[in-house]
């Protein structure tokens, strides 16, 4: 029994920090709190970046770490919850990758460390401090973990695929006008 407190209460530890981490970044990207963008700023960021449409994809970065750090802080639907932060990190390191590991030089560590986090805590479950177990498990059955966990995979690869095709068109343009060296 003291075991089973000490999980369930690390759980809801994790829960509320990771959850936390990734609202904030939502709200920032989608309000503009805590000194962020807003919607159109990180539009701006998103096209910047390659992806498009910009708003769309600002949304629904926005969407999926405020709204995924809100569902995994309060343990509800915490396999949808965990797999939509796992999509929207993949997707964000996507695009840290290129500067190495460590995000000190802009690197994949902090999306890494968050999608990881978020997937082990869809895999765990809520524990028993949680709105899911309040509600008997309804949006935390077994067979949702994978089913999650895959939709998502295959979500950011078709965002990553269309950002890589994106940025290579872009290069490519740039490198074919007539100020570009050769």
């Amino acid at each position: 029994m003291i075991c089973q407190n000490r999980r369930d209460l690390g759980l809801l530890a994790l829960r509320l920090g990771t959850g936390a981490v990734l609202a904030a970044h939502g709200t920032q990207k989608l309000f503009g709190w805590f000194g962020g963008a807003g919607i159109e700023g990180t539009a701006q960021g998103m096209e910047a970046m390659g992806f498009r449409p910009g708003r769309a994809s600002a949304v629904a970065a926005g969407l999926a770490e405020a709204g995924g750090g809100t569902l995994l802080a309060l343990g509800l639907a915490t396999p949808a919850a965990g797999a939509a932060v796992v999509g929207e990190m993949a997707t964000a390191a996507s695009v840290h990758v290129p500067n190495g590991f460590f995000n000190q030089s802009g690197g994949v560590e902090y999306p890494a460390l968050l999608g990881w986090t978020a997937a082990s805590l869809a895999v765990m479950g809520a524990g028993r401090y949680s709105l899911d177990h309040v509600t008997c498990y309804r949006l935390d059955r077994p067979w949702m973990v994978p089913v999650a966990l895959a939709g998502s995979a295959v979500g950011a690869a078709l965002v990553i695929c269309r950002r890589t095709r994106a940025t290579a068109a872009a290069q490519d343009a740039k490198d074919d006008s007539p100020g570009a060296e050769g």
